[in-house]
């Protein structure tokens, strides 16, 4: 079947695509119909079955006979530990440590909040709350003490989980400090916490509240499932970068199930064993879908993966663990590429790896620019493919469906709608737009199974943050277009978009232009106030490794380039070299911040930063240009 026959199918039928897709999943009862839109504009999805997602994930695959089957590959180069968790020894692991919690009081409906690094552990609790009908929030381990507060006040935990510490390249990270100073500044206080001790630094213990990781399970009889209502959260998640109040996205257990299925073969292409790994991180929205549940929920194999790009030791770590664990998919962000090609620019390290078992590379979380999507073709020899989707939907909303047809791929583009999006671009005023013009990304209502259906405790904000500005529609956030063949292309947040003497222009495609010089291993454009033409558009360019050229000469030809690529409309004349780019730790460009400190605003330090110092380098590097004016 075709991709346009199975999106026609959806678009036909919603009701019976999604009941058909269900099947899948076990069911302690089964739900009497896909959508339940009484509710409007709270759409849910197999609202009245009963399920849980741990049998789902864990329990039926070695009931299946398949317990002897690598759920979880280990890998951190930061400590040099390896190791791998059967579907047998998760199931053990996570039946034990369920049962502690419950031991303690933590049942259906209780929140635990989840603030570790990237150890098998972390997935261990996640399993185990969803096990006995407990809502668990990842917080991004490391996240600082009044921001961690923030989510313990809006989500109410009976319990957190932590560790001592995280491991960086260089660096330890104590998380317990952390921890301890946002329970006193939290207005809710936890029962208790459990605490996994790292031997890179041992925390000290609250004694009353806090316990040994180990010591908590001493004794405790392992736990059954807790079926719960398919509308019950498997989970919330903070969004990052949010200033103030946190908005709380929620997932629902169907639906979360249902998709997530859906998507392993149908996007990913990935059979039950095969060995899928996504190079994310635990408290994202990827390390949530595609580190601990989307595998597990197929009964293929996940890898967590403790490193980073580069550094951890070098450029190649990547190509060592795709060809040591047979990996089949890597899905990671195009700014770890950038990295990887910055430092080893002809790929020499990569020479050094059998990486024949490596069929896809996927990438998102941002823009794929073209250079980068041709350097990794070039260099992998396999099909590159750029999706698209948020931690409001959980899955993709926009890609190359490679396990139904493997679509041409188009530069820029991270391909078309998946079923259950209904993907519109509209004006400003809400009208859509003609083909290959720029405009607000919206989808229409409803939403598909494994989106959220509101925001935790706060339905109106879910209303006034996604559903007001276009009636009908779910506002995404992003600006951009569809082509004539119907690939979308994302082109900028809509806050992105800039005006430059009355052009409407995106910066994502001025950042295609400059990230195409050969000296530029990665860029970014943002728009500056300007008195006469309202705002101006500014590049920071990164260079490649031993690029020894005169930085004026990059800057004159990169100039030269914007006009012939975009023309003088674009008003392109600013541009800086700099060493980094201020970054979230899940890869995205903090433009909004560096806007910010251009115009000499006031600013808060976002929350995600991965290294609050390469501000003070982009302020000084402004201060050159005379900047902010």
């Amino acid at each position: 079947m075709t991709y346009k026959q199975v999106y026609q199918n959806w678009q036909q039928d919603p009701e019976t695509f999604w009941m058909q897709a269900a099947k899948a999943i076990d069911w302690v009862k089964p739900p009497s119909k896909a959508l339940f839109d009484e509710n409007a504009p709270y759409y849910e999805w197999f609202k009245d079955a009963q399920v849980n997602t741990c049998y789902n994930a864990v329990d039926r695959h070695v009931e299946a006979g398949n317990g002897d089957r690598v759920a979880l590959i280990y890998d951190s180069p930061v400590t040099g530990v390896k190791s791998k968790t059967t579907y047998s020894e998760m199931l053990d692991q996570v039946a034990r440590f369920a049962g502690a919690l419950q031991a303690r009081g933590v049942t259906k409906g209780d929140r635990v909040i989840i603030y570790m690094p990237m150890v098998p552990e972390a997935v261990v609790a996640m399993l185990a709350c969803s096990r006995i009908g407990a809502v668990h929030s990842v917080v991004f381990g490391g996240f600082a003490a009044n921001e961690l507060a923030t989510r313990i006040d809006d989500a109410t935990p009976k319990a957190i989980i932590a560790a001592s510490c995280g491991v960086e390249p260089g660096r330890v990270v104590a998380y317990k400090p952390l921890l301890d100073g946002a329970i006193d500044l939290a207005s809710h206080k936890p029962d208790f916490c459990v605490i996994l001790q790292r031997k890179m630094e041992i925390a000290d213990l609250v004694e009353g509240r806090d316990h040994d990781w180990q010591a908590f399970q001493d004794g405790a009889e392992p736990a059954d499932c807790v079926p719960v209502s398919g509308d019950h959260p498997v989970y919330i998640l903070y969004t990052s970068g949010t200033t103030g109040q946190p908005k709380g996205v929620i997932r629902p257990t169907a639906g979360h199930l249902v998709a997530l299925h859906w998507s392993m073969k149908n996007i990913y292409d990935i059979d039950p064993g095969d060995v899928f790994w996504a190079a994310s991180d635990v408290g994202w929205v990827v390390g949530h879908s595609y580190i601990c549940y989307g595998q597990l929920i197929q009964g293929s194999t996940s890898i967590l993966f403790e490193g980073k790009p580069v550094g951890t030791p070098d450029a190649g770590t990547f190509w060592r663990v795709i060809s040591e664990y047979n990996v089949k998919a890597l899905f990671t962000a195009p700014t770890a590429f950038r990295a990887i090609k910055r430092v080893d620019p002809d790929g020499e390290l990569l020479k050094q790896y059998d990486l024949s078992c490596l069929k896809i590379l996927f990438l998102a979380g941002e823009r794929t620019d073209p250079d980068t999507l041709h350097w990794a073709e070039d260099k992998l020899g396999v099909p590159v493919i750029d999706h698209w989707w948020q931690t409001e939907t959980g899955w993709p909303i926009a890609a190359n469906p490679m396990g139904i047809e493997a679509l041409p791929v188009k530069d820029g583009s991270p391909s078309v709608p998946m079923p259950g999006y209904d993907v519109r671009i509209l004006s400003d005023t809400g009208e859509e737009m003609p083909t290959g013009e720029l405009g607000a990304i919206v989808i229409k209502l409803p939403l598909p199974p494994g989106t959220l259906p509101s925001l935790w405790h706060a339905d109106e904000r879910y209303r006034a943050s996604y559903l007001t500005t276009f009636e009908g529609y779910y506002e995404t956030g992003d600006a951009g277009y569809v082509d004539e063949d119907g690939y979308l292309y994302i082109m900028a947040r809509t806050d992105d978009v800039i005006n430059v003497a009355g052009h409407r222009l995106s910066t994502g495609a001025m950042e295609e232009v400059l990230a195409a010089h050969a000296d530029v291993a990665e860029c970014a454009v943002i728009g500056v106030a300007d008195k006469l033409k309202g705002q101006l558009p500014m590049g920071f360019l990164c260079l490649n490794a031993g690029v020894s050229r005169d930085r004026a000469d990059v800057i004159a030809e990169c100039v030269a380039l914007m006009r012939a690529k975009i023309g003088p409309v674009a008003a392109f004349k600013l541009a800086l070299v700099v060493e980094r780019l201020p970054k979230t730790r899940s890869g995205k460009i903090l433009r909004g911040t560096m806007v910010s400190i251009a115009d000499g605003k006031p600013y808060k330090m976002p929350a995600t930063i991965d290294d609050p110092v390469i501000l003070d380098e982009i302020t000084a590097a402004l201060k050159t240009i005379g900047y902010p004016a």
